[in-house]
């Protein structure tokens, strides 16, 4: 039976709670099926109209698209202060088993920022023939958490207090404490489990594309030029709005034309 086209939304049922999704349904059998990790606290509120716009394109490409929203996140039970880098895995393998029992199509994932760590650490995990295209690689989960904690001082000088760096959030973190910062109640398991993360390369049989969001830059930086030439992985880069940084973005029309060149050959 082929499925209707259109979006459908439920809570998925995962450890006792429920996570808020998203399915955007293709016109006819799909070609495959994508589940969509999301970036880290803000970044996440402010890609969503792409995201929403790419999802949509995709489906009318002829993939079955899965968004979801992890624990503390968005419409999904919790608080983000009580979220884990464990317990967001355990959400990204519900996604992917509902896609592998709803769909017999190759399955791939797709995702942002912090979700690009996330979709590789999966994939390692689950050791099977699946593909992944990730927005905006983030190579390191303890960099990216160094990032996230500068907001703090930023936040400090807008307010006339001086800001005391980095070192004292991670040292409250290493002793079990939680953080206050940009609006979000940081706890140690996701700031340690997302600090002790890195991109993780593909497993034989997978297929990883990374796309670099770099205006005014036609040339990867070092860091993912790095990472390509170390294993399997291809990338490339397009000048486009970096939706995560900047509020307002409805429209990355260079990102969404490669995305979908590259899902195509992804998932023939």
């Amino acid at each position: 039976m082929r499925p209707e086209s259109g979006t459908e939304a439920f809570f998925l049922p995962v450890d006792g709670s429920e996570r808020f999704c998203l399915l955007h349904l293709p016109p006819g059998t799909p070609r495959g099926s994508v589940l969509y990790l999301h970036p880290f606290a803000e970044e996440m509120n402010r890609s969503r109209a792409v995201v929403a716009r790419q999802a949509r394109a995709f489906a009318a490409a002829g993939h079955a698209v899965l968004q979801i929203d992890l624990y503390g996140c968005g419409d999904s039970a919790g608080d983000f202060g009580d979220a884990s880098w464990a317990r967001w895995q355990a959400d990204a393998h519900a996604g992917v088993k509902f896609l592998q029992a709803r769909f017999d199509a190759p399955l791939c994932l797709w995702g942002l920022r912090s979700g690009t760590l996330l979709a590789g650490a999966v994939a390692a995990e689950l050791n099977a023939s699946i593909s992944l295209l990730l927005w905006q690689p983030v190579l390191s989960g303890k960099q990216h958490l160094q990032q996230f904690l500068r907001l703090s001082l930023a936040a400090d000088l807008l307010e006339g207090r001086a800001g005391g760096g980095t070192e004292p959030l991670l040292a409250q973190l290493a002793g079990g404490e939680s953080v206050e910062l940009a609006g979000y109640t940081l706890a140690p398991p996701l700031a340690q489990g997302l600090a002790a993360t890195t991109l993780a390369q593909p497993q034989v049989g997978q297929a990883m594309h990374c796309i670099e969001i770099l205006p005014g830059s036609s040339e990867l930086s070092p860091g993912l030029r790095r990472f390509v030439d170390a294993g399997s992985a291809t990338a490339e880069s397009c000048a486009d709005a970096q939706c995560w940084l900047t509020p307002g973005v409805l429209d990355c029309p260079v990102l969404a034309s490669a995305s979908l060149a590259a899902l195509r050959s992804l998932q023939p």
